[in-house]
């Protein structure tokens, strides 16, 4: 079959076979195992800043040492996609972050043997604090290459109608990790101590990897692959297919960080990220500790609202990315299609500011406003993913993902950093509220805020040939 002929799509529809979808599974359930990781300390900081003696900025630090480090490594991860594939990119990454979740176990001696380290320099620093920033720069190393990886396998494996879908449910993989870990984790440490949390849940990954192994190949190499969905994800080409060298041998060209910046679509992207992953990781670092400083819940008192919350968050994903459809549907270009869903769901994120002012009726007016935020990011997050691969060719993809990745664990850092030294400070004047009043304001605005910056960048939709 010429996959450059015209398909139709409602007859190719009903033929073609599902294997795409599970490839989708695949990638839900890496963020699932991603953000599991990810959370466990988040979950045990109110017990471990009690056994350590942290301050809510020691707590920022050592959380801002995995966004700092997530940051630059989104860089160099998106080349390194790129670079050896998406197969062999998840391998090497899940392998790196499973290692840096284990390692969280023995914080304590590593932070030991590097304030020796550094006492030769005649630098002090608190064990607990260096072994658990260690630990967490290796998460983040490992961790950074899930959304490059998991975005271009999308591209790959999803024509451009059914990406923001598909990046929804992959994307919800992060909810269901943020509704697990609550439920999991103060279990397993009260049963078997803190350190086994971070054995238990790091294992995870090696088990992704070996199904992952099994199921996935490049789509002209996959052999449950039928003919007639391999055309039909090749179905919206916008030129001809090239021969099997002249592909090669475009595909192997180098596109340098300097070209790609030289878009607009880049940066567009990149200050999106910026100003709205520090937003998600807001919530999901310090919710554990807002609900412990404002109402006193700590351990399993804490599970069933961050339950009901990150549930919440799964509609916010899938319905995010099904949206856009709707203007498509009506003529609009996948982007322009996007940018209208994105500015409607920039809109909810406005309710967070109600959380401190009918916070004293009760905790789950908060938990329930910030609920609603937290789904927008979902919402909002499975879309700006797909602007990428809407505009950009397959070979850079994980690239301006990486750019954009950098972008927003910069963001992230900048707001984390924010919220310690704000919440100490407040805490210290006896009114922490006002603290969380003034970050959850910034969260709030942040997505109106993006989504201008963006449309000024990128006023319509415009896909880059020339790379």
């Amino acid at each position: 079959m010429n996959l450059s002929e015209p398909v139709n799509a409602q007859a190719v529809a009903q033929s073609v076979g599902k294997y795409r979808w599970t490839i989708c599974a695949l990638l839900f359930f890496a963020t699932t195992v991603n953000y599991l990781d990810r959370q466990v300390l988040s979950l045990l900081a109110p017990a471990l800043s009690v056994e350590f003696g942290w301050s809510n900025t020691d707590y920022a630090n050592i959380a801002a040492a995995f966004q700092f480090v997530y940051a630059i490594s989104m860089l160099f991860a998106g080349r390194v996609v790129d670079k050896i594939g998406t197969k062999a990119a998840y391998v090497v990454a899940i392998t790196i972050w499973s290692l840096g979740a284990l390692m969280h176990a023995f914080s304590v001696p590593m932070g030991q043997a590097g304030v020796a380290i550094l006492g030769v320099f005649g630098v002090a620093a608190v064990p607990s604090i260096v072994g658990f920033m260690i630990s967490r720069a290796v998460l983040a190393v490992g961790e950074a290459g899930n959304f490059p990886a998991a975005i271009k396998a999308t591209a790959e494996y999803f024509p451009k109608k059914e990406r923001s879908f598909a990046t929804g449910i992959f994307n919800s993989g992060a909810n269901v990790g943020a509704i697990l870990a609550p439920i999991a984790v103060p279990v397993l440490a009260a049963i078997w101590g803190w350190q086994a949390a971070f054995i238990m849940i790091g294992m995870l990954g090696f088990i992704w990897m070996s199904v992952w192994l099994w199921l996935y190949d490049k789509p002209e190499q996959q052999k449950r692959l039928s003919s007639a969905e391999l055309a039909y994800i090749r179905s919206d080409s916008i030129a001809p297919a090239e021969s099997s060298e002249a592909a090669s041998i475009a595909a192997a060209k180098k596109v340098s960080w300097l070209q790609l910046l030289k878009y607009r679509q880049t940066w567009a992207f990149a200050f999106g990220k910026f100003m709205t992953d520090g937003v998600w990781w807001f919530f999901l670092f310090w919710l554990p500790t807002y609900l412990a400083a404002q109402y006193g819940m700590k351990g399993e008192a804490i599970v069933l609202p961050l339950a009901v919350l990150y549930s919440m968050t799964m509609v916010g994903s899938i319905g995010g990315g099904w949206m856009p459809s709707y203007f498509m549907s009506r003529g609009y270009a996948p982007y322009d299609g996007r940018m209208k869903a994105m500015l409607a769901i920039a809109f909810f994120p406005l309710v967070v500011l109600l959380a401190q002012p009918l916070g004293a009726i009760s905790y789950w007016v908060p938990v329930l406003l910030i609920g609603v935020g937290a789904s927008a990011h979902q919402a909002w997050s499975a879309n700006i993913f797909t602007t990428v691969s809407d505009m950009f060719p397959q070979k850079s993809v994980a690239s301006v993902i990486g750019i954009g990745g950098m972008a927003g664990g910069i963001g992230g850092v900048l707001l984390t950093k924010l919220g310690g030294w704000v919440f100490d400070y407040y805490k210290s004047v006896n009114n922490i509220g006002a603290g969380y009043m003034i970050m959850f304001t910034i969260c709030a605005l942040a997505y109106l805020a993006a989504w201008l910056v963006m449309k000024a960048l990128v006023p319509r939709h415009k896909e880059i040939t020339d790379l």
